[in-house]
């Protein structure tokens, strides 16, 4: 089969910026949303200088904002809103404690149990908190269990990435794929359509990152690999109402076990007194302790007791206060900053305490520590309040490494977890279509009150807006120029003669090497109307290629920059890029044959 002719000039031109789009689109340097928004632009204002009638009739430049009004667009935000209240109301957390107590009895089991738990999460929320939940819980039990951290952040990462494969609302490309498809007139995926592959598949990758993972990364060291062995001086406060308060100390250290060393204990503004086992404890008793913050926190919740700092740098009237520790990883906002011109207390409510680095802890009033420059590897032992605490650990801006924080569900959380359940059930049994239902989910998440607006907008990102807004018109541009037909036909003459199987598994190997690249949503809602226009082409069915194309554009595990939680995942286990590829190349390609073969038999592409 010969070379088809060249397209017409603007399929040319939107052919051509679409691989200027692509190129942008795997620039560093270059803000994802800047990329997205001149792509845009280009668009609009070509085609305003230049008119084009097709045989869709006249494209109108007005056409390309559709994207901002696009169900897609909408189900997207509208989800990640309603994930993010799963997250503020710490409807997660009991599934991290049950794995934290997990580890502790089977590490080996724990490793498939964390995998399948992040997957099935994944598939039904955004994998962005379900990561950031799960790491700091891996590297305290990674600690606990003398076993490699190395060994699990990188497989659990990956596995959420699989378990947002089996749905519709799994991931924002897996959207973008069925509307497409649906707006170019295929009939429309329903919730669970195309989770038996995925569930096959993704059973074969999960044994992989479980049994042939771990042994292929070598052994790396986070930043905050030793967080279970950062010492710290503390105090344990007797409350009034404490049950302790008239007993011996010698009972008070038999409760809590031989691990509890109390230096002093501290009685009104000037009395020390030694630690001796007739000593009755009396309310407002400062016991003062040096420890790791797993053993303080251990404490504190054994003793029933208050948990501070040794400093005098906690705000009077605050009985709420809590110790976390930040770890300042590669790329964070806190790197390279000067620890005076750290922001926490204005923007966080944070005290910094102290300053654990390679030279060992540091009290944050040692003379010339405001002039320290911050590392990856520095972890900041700070002080606030649970709620602010919990805030800056689920927003994700910053890493926090107190993996045995048992943060308090809120009384909310129930709610928020059943208004998530209604989202998902409501498409799933054909009641509302997605992009209905997640708003109907983000007004009772709101109405409840189990998220505040602040807290909706701050869940909104302006990348993910705008790639898919970009992309979305760059995929309209190339269907109605014509762009699109020409590409599958340039497809088949280069697979000219191949059976349908071979057509399909050579589409999802493309896709899969584009989205490694580039963003997954470009090479999603680009390589959609491709997908459509060779089945028609060939006169086969539409929804195994529109499969190939959205699982392909889903195999994001080769490199870092493939997906957001990948670069998270490297910056907090302090992975090399060389080890994305050693384990996600195997894992691409076993994904990309089981799949492959999956479609081609369930649909009889053989």
């Amino acid at each position: 089969m010969a070379i088809p002719d060249i397209p017409n000039a603007h399929a040319l031109a939107v052919l051509l910026l679409t691989v200027l789009a692509l190129f942008l689109f795997t620039r560093e340097k270059i803000p994802l949303e800047s990329s997205s928004l001149f792509i845009l632009v280009a668009l609009i204002v070509g085609f305003e200088l230049v008119p084009f009638k097709g045989v869709f009739g006249e494209v109108r430049p007005a056409d390309f904002f559709f994207g901002f009004g696009h169900q897609a667009l909408v189900a997207v935000c509208a989800l990640m809103v309603a994930g993010q209240a799963l997250v503020r109301t710490g409807a997660l957390e009991p599934v991290a404690r049950r794995l934290g107590w997990f580890w502790k009895k089977s590490p080996v089991f724990a490793l498939l149990a964390t995998l399948v738990a992040g997957a099935v999460l994944s598939a039904f929320m955004n994998n962005t908190p379900i990561v950031v939940l799960m790491l700091p819980m891996l590297i305290g039990a990674a600690v606990r269990s003398k076993t490699p951290s190395s060994g699990m952040l990188l497989p659990m990462g990956l596995a959420t990435l699989i378990g947002g494969m089996g749905t519709t609302i799994g991931t924002s490309t897996n959207l973008l794929v069925v509307s497409v498809a649906a707006d170019m007139g295929m009939q429309r995926f329903q919730m669970f359509d195309f989770l038996l592959p995925v569930v096959i598949a993704g059973g074969v990758g999960l044994l992989y990152l479980w049994l042939i993972a771990p042994r292929l990364i070598p052994e790396r060291h986070p930043p905050m690999s030793d967080v279970s062995y950062r010492a710290y001086e503390a105090q344990l406060t007797i409350p009034r109402n404490s049950r302790h308060v008239g007993r011996k100390l010698s009972k008070l250290i038999r409760k809590v076990g031989p691990e509890l060393h109390i230096k002093r204990i501290l009685r009104g503004r000037n009395l020390y007194i030694t630690p001796l086992p007739d000593v009755r404890i009396r309310a407002g008793d400062k016991l003062l302790v040096t420890d790791t913050i797993s053993q303080l926190r251990e404490f504190q919740a054994l003793l029933g007791v208050k948990l501070n700092t040794e400093t005098d740098l906690a705000p009077r009237g605050r009985d709420d206060l809590q110790l976390a520790e930040v770890a300042v990883t590669l790329g964070s906002r806190l790197h390279g900053m000067k620890l005076g011109d750290v922001p926490l207390l204005e923007q966080y409510g944070f005290q910094i305490i102290a300053l654990h680095n390679a030279s060992g802890v540091l009290q944050y009033k040692t003379p010339g520590m405001h002039e320290h420059s911050l590392q990856p590897s520095d972890v900041l032992l700070v002080q606030g309040s649970a709620a602010d605490i919990r805030r800056v650990k689920i927003s994700g801006e910053m890493l926090v490494l107190d993996s045995t924080t048992d943060l308090p569900r809120t009384r909310k959380a129930p709610l928020a977890l059943f208004i998530m359940m209604l989202v998902v059930a409501f498409p799933a049994f054909g009641i509302l279509p997605i992009e209905a239902s997640s708003l109907l989910g983000v007004a009772a998440m709101i109405g409840t009150r189990c998220l505040e607006w602040r807290d909706a907008t701050n869940a909104l990102s302006a990348q993910v807006i705008l790639i898919i807004v970009a992309s979305l018109a760059l995929g309209s541009a190339l269907m109605t120029t014509g762009g699109a037909d020409w590409l599958a036909l340039v497809f088949l003459s280069i697979t000219f003669d191949a059976p349908a199987w071979l057509l399909l598994s050579g589409l999802m190997l493309m896709m899969a090497i584009m989205t490694n690249v580039v963003s997954n949503n470009a090479a999603a809602v680009i390589g959609t109307p491709i997908a459509i226009s060779i089945a028609m082409e060939l006169g086969l069915p539409l929804e195994p290629f529109v499969l190939a194309v959205m699982f392909g554009a889903n195999l994001s595990f080769v490199t870092p920059m493939a997906y957001k939680t990948n670069l998270l995942v490297m910056n907090a286990g302090g992975y090399k890029f060389s080890d994305f590829v050693r384990v996600g190349t195997p894992l691409t390609l076993l994904m990309w044959a089981s799949l492959s073969i999956i479609l081609s038999f369930a649909y009889g592409l053989y």
